[in-house]
């Protein structure tokens, strides 16, 4: 099945651009793409996908204690907690810092820009980061809402930049 990004991985061309190329085309797609949209159009997968960006609707367990949280959360998971995954959320950042924080990332990544590379980052390898820190987050498998959509790497660049976090009660910026 085709992705929803597709087209804008073709308008790419294989080639890294730059993080206004990124912002101006996806800014480009208007509100065509919604994270209904996202879930429905993509690689559909029962777990987090370890060393990629994931997509999923979620409900916080401390939801009531939190200032505000995200529903539709971007995650590269780190590492397996008890009943769950500890991850980082690109959304709690601005686009931009997205983008930041993706191009730091590639010095884990196993390869090249393609479909099958990898980032092969943990806790200890991250924690250290500033920009990565208060993207930590911890999901509890009991409350993921629907399956996760992976994001492959040549697909990573163009997620960190659509406007489909969900943030409830407030935002973190």
């Amino acid at each position: 099945m085709p992705s929803i990004l597709d087209p804008l991985v073709d308008k790419q061309g294989g080639i890294r651009k730059s993080a206004n190329w990124y912002s101006s085309t996806v800014a480009s797609l208007g509100d065509k793409i919604t994270a209904r949209k996202l879930m429905s159009s993509g690689k559909l997968i029962g777990r987090p996908s370890p060393g990629r960006l994931n997509m999923f609707f979620y409900d916080p367990k401390l939801k009531k204690q939190l200032p505000y949280y995200d529903t539709f959360p971007l995650v590269l998971p780190l590492e397996t907690i008890s009943g769950g995954f500890m991850g980082m959320n690109f959304h709690y950042l601005p686009p931009l810092q997205r983008f930041r924080l993706l191009q730091n990332l590639q010095k884990f990544a196993d390869g090249g820009l393609s479909s099958t590379t990898k980032i092969n980052a943990n806790y200890d390898g991250i924690k250290n980061i500033s920009i990565a820190r208060k993207t930590i987050k911890k999901y509890l498998y009991s409350h993921v809402r629907s399956s996760f959509l992976r994001i492959d790497f040549d697909e990573a660049a163009l997620a960190v930049y659509l406007p489909v976090q969900q943030f409830k009660k407030g935002s973190p910026y």
